[in-house]
């Protein structure tokens, strides 16, 4: 499988480079999401306690041991010696708590395992760990999941229309101006969304994920919000225990800067997953859930592919199919090409280069002049 898989990649990646940027198609597709299933071996659906728990225990040792070289070895180092080994740290472990971020993302997906008692435990626990509100975040992603591709529906990285465009995106269409926004986008964007909703759909009242009477949630879920805010205060509580023990250099050091790189590479994984030349959105007039699940790409991360669980190059599918196991994704990636044929995008592009291209030239989408189908909006930079 490791080495198909690789096969597959630079298959795909020399392609890539010929015509990654054609638009994909946006005509309703001449297949139905049954024809897609059909062509999935059927063992892809099935999920497993023990293999699922088998990955949260493998990142919680790597983890574990990462903490422990890092606490016992690092203070011992000469200090030019330890202001490179503790980005080293920081780096390593924010990359495996990223993918212990995705196994509690899949458990919100309920494809952890046929439990859902147990996904939303093992969610709620691995989530709090990493501040975020679980089942806050569940219900937005959820929707995000039923609306993608959708510019009056979808839940996060909604593309502007032009006219909409705040006044500064004119200042900061430059170099300069591109790495200011990658940097706060990295760096803040996803506490932002969050507690502001920066980059999420427009709500007609102030919008939050703590927030259990929110406009984001309805009445059945405010009970669960309000245990999402208990295990991040949880958490929150915790850590100042442990900065009156330790001191606050210490837990920025061994947790806090850690977990700036998960947030910053979640915003990265996202942002690339929805956000294209190639990938149409479309309005209330045009929008279908098929087409909209579709408006997603694939990217490839090298060898972290692995470390995150392949949340990165089956996107895809997992927008088709949600409670599917990470663990089948590549599996069933495989299958659903041959059906999905043009509708299917992988780009191989390096990642920061294509973080950058994005920014670049998706600024806003809007409507070509000559097209009939009025609905369907594509990409922009030109100001």
């Amino acid at each position: 499988m490791g080495a198909g898989g690789r096969m597959n990649v630079s298959t795909e990646a020399k392609r890539s480079k010929s015509d990654v940027l054609n638009r994909v198609p946006y005509s309703k597709p001449p297949f139905t999401v049954g024809d897609v299933k059909k062509a999935i071996p059927p063992h892809c659906f099935k999920r497993s306690v023990i293999r699922s728990f088998s990955y949260v225990f493998y990142d919680l040792a790597i983890a574990s041991l990462f903490y422990y070289v890092a606490t016992t070895y690092i203070p011992l180092l000469p200090q030019p010696l330890s202001f490179l080994a503790w980005p080293l740290y920081w780096i390593c472990q924010g990359c495996v708590l990223t993918g212990v971020w995705v196994i509690a993302h899949e458990c919100g997906h309920h494809a952890f395992s046929d439990y859902q008692w147990l996904d939303d435990t093992v969610g709620l626990i691995l989530h709090s760990a990493l501040l975020v509100p679980y089942f806050s975040w569940k219900y937005s992603h959820r929707r995000h999941h039923s609306n993608t591709g959708s510019l009056e529906r979808d839940e996060v990285f909604v593309p502007k229309a032009k006219s909409n465009l705040k006044w500064s995106a004119k200042f900061l269409n430059n170099p300069p101006g591109r790495v200011l926004t990658l940097a706060v986008q990295l760096t803040l964007g996803w506490p932002l969304y969050l507690m502001f909703n920066v980059s999420g759909r427009p709500y007609d009242r102030f919008a939050c994920h703590y927030d259990p009477y929110g406009p984001i949630y309805n009445d059945r879920e405010r009970l669960q919000i309000y245990l999402s805010d208990v295990g991040v205060l949880s958490v929150f509580y915790g850590l100042y225990r442990l900065v009156a023990a330790k001191g606050l250099a210490w837990v920025v050091c061994v947790y806090g800067c850690p977990l700036l790189i998960v947030n910053g590479f979640l915003v990265l994984i996202t942002y690339l997953q929805h956000t294209h030349p190639s990938l149409p959105h479309y309005d209330s007039s045009e929008w279908d859930w098929l087409r909209g699940a579709l408006a997603t790409v694939d990217r490839d991360y090298g060898i972290l592919n692995k470390v995150f669980h392949n949340i990165t190059d089956t996107h895809v599918a997992h927008h088709l199919f949600s409670t599917m196991p990470h663990y089948h994704a590549m599996e069933a990636t495989k299958a659903i090409k041959p059906i999905l044929g043009d509708y299917y995008q992988f780009d191989g592009t390096p990642i920061f280069k294509a973080m950058w291209r994005e920014a670049k030239e998706c600024v806003y989408v809007e409507q070509d002049d000559a097209d009939q189908n009025k609905g369907v909006f594509w990409y922009n930079n030109k100001l």
